[in-house]
């Protein structure tokens, strides 16, 4: 039951990863339109760039993400099943019952990064 509640745990916080990544983008997207002044800063942007420069080097090392083989190994620990693939190729078949190559991952990750970084360029965070 504990390895179970540790697994679910950590499956949280990779959710909450992801979406800090994903909708962290969306957010500078939207706040440079309408001139939010938080957007531009700098600790949130590092952060921000910091966290999806990991996932595009992971996924150019071919690394599996260390919060998904933390995950898989509990949930074996508690009896289950771990993951035979990466945490976002596993979902993604669960939701939409689709097998994905992972470069396919890559570039898609590369791509997010560019755009992070672009947007960096175009919406710059504030200088301390």
């Amino acid at each position: 039951m504990t390895y179970r509640l540790l697994a679910d745990f950590v499956l949280i916080m990779h959710a909450v990863f992801i979406a800090f990544v994903i909708l962290g983008f969306v957010l500078i997207l939207i706040g440079a339109v309408k001139r939010w002044r938080w957007i531009r800063n700098r600790w949130f942007r590092l952060i921000h760039v910091l966290a999806i420069a990991i996932v595009v080097a992971q996924a150019w090392l071919g690394w599996i993400c260390p919060l998904t083989e933390w995950e898989s190994r509990l949930r074996e620990a508690a009896g289950g099943v771990g993951y035979t693939r990466s945490f976002v190729a596993h979902w993604l078949h669960e939701v939409i019952f689709y097998d994905v190559d992972p470069g396919v991952f890559t570039a898609l990750y590369t791509l997010f990064g560019m755009a992070v970084l672009l947007a960096w360029r175009l919406v710059p965070p504030r200088r301390p």
